[in-house]
């Protein structure tokens, strides 16, 4: 079952999510910005996202578990989110990931295409991936 967080996903994904404050995250909650996997009543994983500029969608976080990747569930989150995103008017989505992680080749395989990177000081280089929804 894919749908948008409740607050009684709170402790599941509190027990995952470590790169946002508790606060941000109820309020990420609140807001309608993660959706949540779930078979049966196994907690799969999530997609976590808010806005670029303000006005375009950014996928900030996809998390699956090591044990549930390379199973099609990366694929059902990041599809409903677009499908959401289209709904909502959206034209385009855009996310991110570094250029030393595997995850730039599944967004490439779903479609995304590079439209930039950032080099931070000390970083490796992240690249910018965007999705017409067209």
């Amino acid at each position: 079952m894919i749908r948008y967080a409740a607050e009684h996903d709170f402790e599941h994904l509190k027990r995952y999510e470590k790169h946002i404050s508790e606060s941000e995250l109820k309020s990420c909650i609140s807001q309608n910005r993660i959706i949540v996997l779930y078979e049966g009543n196994a907690f799969i994983g999530w997609l976590r996202y808010n806005f670029f500029w303000d006005n375009t969608p950014f996928m900030n976080l996809l998390f699956l578990s090591e044990q549930n990747r390379k199973k099609g569930y990366g694929t059902q989150l990041v599809t409903y989110w677009e499908q959401e995103m289209r709904k909502k008017g959206y034209k385009l989505v855009l996310t991110s990931t570094l250029s030393n992680e595997q995850a730039q080749f599944f967004y490439r395989k779903n479609g995304y295409t590079d439209c930039g990177a950032l080099l931070l000081p000390d970083e490796p280089l992240e690249i910018v991936l965007l999705k017409r929804l067209e």
